[in-house]
Order: structure tokens, then sequence, then C-alpha cells
């Protein structure tokens, strides 16, 4: 993520999130969480419901005229899940839209893979910091990955904060159909966004399911307009090291 990256729009709906206190984010309250390369495995993890955990990078060839893509394997060390309770997404980060068709051939055999190994497999997450005047280009790219996926594979994207105060509302909302949650990340670098709550009015506007992205260690003080939008599906927290 830009990660620990600033994004928008997990748990499983209904799931009831506690409501903190500008306090710091305990895991330990939680039930969904991102699992990035590096990040040693801790024991909330038997608490999960769900989990996102990272695959891999698709960056742009360097020293290359060509403006696709190459596939950089990252994934973290977990051992085979024994819940079938879980609801496992795999998380691809995106520093480029220009996919080539080798890309989405390798995610696409991951997902394989991971439905042969038994593991309860939901969907994908795509982990993209786009900026908000990029959002028509990105709603082209996703229409497509959702045509490549597997019809039983659901879609979830990372998103900005800003995209809620300045992204155009109508746009916005036009991903719904095409995604089935966007996860709004309220942290940058390891820290939770100093002005995050300015951002909550409009986020709890949205017309499509999101959740909220949480830094663990990071502050976070649950709006009440948040909880009370139909709209809103729960927490996602991103595990760090101490």
């Amino acid at each position: 993520m830009r990660h620990l990256a600033c994004g928008l729009l997990g748990l499983l709906s209904g799931l009831a999130a506690p409501m903190l206190s500008a306090a710091k984010v305990d895991a330990s309250q939680y039930h969904a969480f991102w699992l990035w390369s590096g990040v040693h495995p801790q024991p909330v993890l038997n608490q999960a419901r769900s989990l996102y955990i990272l695959q891999g990078q698709i960056s742009p060839l360097r020293y290359s005229r060509d403006p696709t893509a190459r596939f950089i394997a990252q994934s973290p060390a977990i051992a085979k899940l024994q819940s079938k309770q879980v609801e496992i997404w795999l998380s691809y980060r995106a520093q480029t839209l220009d996919w080539n068709e080798p890309v989405y051939a390798t995610l696409l055999a991951q997902l394989q893979r991971w439905q042969r190994s038994g593991n309860p497999l939901h969907g994908i997450q795509i982990d993209f910091d786009v900026r908000t005047r990029q959002l028509d280009n990105y709603l082209v790219f996703l229409r497509d990955l959702r045509r490549r996926l597997p019809k039983q594979y659901r879609l979830s994207i990372t998103g900005l904060l800003d995209w809620s105060a300045n992204a155009d509302p109508h746009l916005i909302n036009q991903l719904q159909g095409v995604v089935d949650e966007v996860v709004i990340q309220t942290y940058q670098g390891r820290q939770s966004i100093d002005n995050y709550p300015a951002y909550m009015p409009q986020i709890s506007r949205l017309q499509l399911p999101f959740k909220m992205g949480l830094a663990q260690y990071g502050e976070w003080q649950a709006p009440a307009q948040l909880e009370q939008s139909p709209w809103f599906r729960g927490y996602v927290v991103f595990l760090q090291n101490p």
C-alpha cells in the first residue's frame, strides 16, 4: 500500500466494530486484517474472519520504452489455514494500470493454486493509489479486470480519503456493480492521517459498500455517522511489526 498508503474506500457484512475514543488501534478488537510481506504473523490471526494477503506487486518495466508491467511476487509467510470460516482475499499492490497478458495470467494462476489448496478463497483486492483526476481511467481498468475475473470471485479495491472530498460522487458510485467493496485507508506511512475526521461526513454518504482501513498502533475514533451508514461493512486492520 503506499504504505502503508492513504486509500479510499473484510469484515463480513453485519459484524459490529468497536467504538474507539481517541485510542490506539488494538488489533485484538478486530477480525479482518491485511498481512503484508515482512510482517510477522501475530496471535490475532487466530481470530480472523477475513484476511487480505499480499501476493505480489505490479510495477512498470524499467529501462524500457514499452509502458507495460512486470509481476513481482511478494508473499508473507503463512501456514495453511485451518478454519474454513476465514474469507481469503489475495491482495495485489499496483504501481501501474498498464498490465500485459502475462500479468493477468500470473494472477489467475495464483487464484487457481489457492483454490486447489483448499483455502476458502473469496476474491482479490487491488491496492492502487489512483489520484482523483484519474478515477475515470481506473474505472475502465476495473471493468476490464472484472470481466477477466472468474465469476465466483469478488473484487475489492483500496482508495484514497481524498476521493470522498474531491472526486465526482457520480463517478465514484459507478464503481457499484464493478467492485464488491472499497476499503478506505485512514493512514499514511505507519501513522493515522492527522485530519482523517474531516473526511468522515463525506465518506458516510457513500452509496456503495465500504470498509475503513486502520493502521495497527495508529489512532482512531469512530464517528457516529459512520456506524449509521447502511453501506458501512466494518474495518480492516493493517498489521505491523511492533
